[in-house]
């Protein structure tokens, strides 16, 4: 199986930047001048570090980066069992948003077991095309910029570089960015399993499902009219 589409360049990059972070500056109006004396200043609490990971090297392609590095091992797996290694390998300038091993070790162990088994292969796939975009997404195409990119999974996933220091993808942390391939492809580290919504496994895996219409109740039956009217 291959991927059914990829898209240009120029499509996921005008989706990203059609979409910047509007920061909106307010002033507040001056404190009356009072006598109490100044209260201590809280201290600050500093953010949560985020993972780390060694170095990636860019190899010849996306597949070929995730494998050497170490750090991907499940996701090679299941690259290799959902028949998508070909794919990564044969399409240039795409873009990969690779959950590490932690985070797929995060997932619940019977899900994730599930998910591997020939009747889970299916939804599998559709979890790892939605790890991939058909275009470069690097780091200066996500800083400042925040907006939905299209995946060949068909849906899209929330790119939040509000932060330049913490950029996000959905409810993930992107923990390495910019491993360039030789053909063009980028590889960005994440630190979880993105699901799509619709996907049968998105409850059980933490993914919002998708909101759906309450459905309409049935009308009620006719009423035959009483025998001898």
């Amino acid at each position: 199986m291959t991927l059914n589409r990829f898209l240009t360049s120029a499509a996921a990059a005008a989706a990203l930047s059609a979409c910047p972070v509007a920061v909106l500056a307010q002033t507040a109006p001056p404190a009356p001048e009072t006598s109490a004396p100044p209260t201590a200043a809280a201290p600050s609490t500093a953010a949560p570090a985020l993972p780390s990971i060694p170095k990636i090297e860019g190899g010849a392609d996306l597949y070929e980066t995730a494998k050497a590095s170490g750090q991907f091992t499940i996701l090679v797996k299941a690259l290799d069992a959902t028949n998508l290694k070909g794919a990564l390998k044969g399409n240039p300038n795409i873009t990969l948003f690779a959950p590490t091993d932690a985070a797929f070790k995060a997932l619940p162990p019977d899900q994730l077991a599930k998910l591997m088994s020939p009747d889970g292969l299916p939804a599998l796939q559709k979890i790892l095309l939605y790890h991939i975009v058909g275009a470069p997404v690097d780091s200066l195409k996500m800083k400042g910029a925040k907006g939905p990119v299209q995946t060949e999974e068909g849906q899209t996933l929330l790119i939040d570089g509000a932060d330049p220091d913490d950029l996000k993808v959905n409810n993930a942390d992107i923990i390495e960015t910019d491993v360039k391939t030789a053909n063009g492809g980028v590889l960005n580290a994440i630190d979880k399993v993105l699901v799509p919504p619709d996907s049968p496994y998105a409850a059980a895996l933490g993914a919002a499902p998708p909101s759906t219409p309450p459905a309409s109740p049935p009308a009620p039956a006719p009423t035959a009219p009483p025998s001898g009217a």
